[in-house]
């Protein structure tokens, strides 16, 4: 009886399982199987954004592997980007009207291509966002968790420590959106 209970337990638990649709292959053309990203460029008013998001884009195929980062003489898939603008805009304000919290965004036009053919796997305008507080006792701006805090690249950009630091969550979230509307493309 307990056997044939445990039997039925654990085919239910390989048939949960089974279609959970969870995967950790991609769903991209097999035929790529490398990838260069080129250094981002800067269009926008803000400086030091584009080698942190370079080297964050990197990192996330790298730590993926599903895709080898190669030069670009080596490589199936070519990203290129340029970083368009950074935008701060305030969210919450104190009884004095002052601004308590802030969004911020980081936009950047895309590109991943075959390297071969130059077609564009897909092009589009990418945005980073998070939210940090103006040092109000008691805040927090710490919006990522667990050990990718050690990955973010400082950004030394801004005024404030709060600001720089959102500035590196962005870009940081901004790379992953890349990483998985590449590997992703569906």
């Amino acid at each position: 009886m307990i056997a044939a209970r445990r039997a039925i337990g654990a085919l239910a638990l390989a048939t949960l399982a089974a279609g959970c649709g969870y995967s950790t292959s991609s769903t991209l053309d097999e035929r790529y199987q490398t990838i260069h990203i080129a250094g981002f460029q800067n269009q926008g008013r803000e400086y030091d954004l584009q080698a942190p998001l370079t080297n964050a884009v990197i990192r996330k195929f790298l730590n993926d592997g599903r895709l080898r980062v190669v030069g670009p003489g080596e490589a199936d898939l070519i990203v290129t980007g340029t970083i368009l603008e950074y935008d701060l805009r305030g969210i919450t304000f104190d009884e004095n009207n002052d601004v308590s919290q802030f969004e911020s965004f980081i936009t950047a036009s895309v590109s991943v291509s075959d390297a071969r053919s130059g077609t564009p796997l897909w092009q589009d305008r990418v945005v980073g966002e998070t939210s940090f507080s103006t040092g109000v006792i008691g805040s927090s701006s710490d919006r990522l968790r667990g050990n990718s805090q050690a990955f973010l690249e400082p950004v030394r950009s801004f005024q404030t420590s709060e600001e720089n630091q959102a500035a590196s969550e962005a870009l940081e979230r901004l790379a992953a959106d890349i990483f998985y509307r590449t590997i992703e493309p569906w």
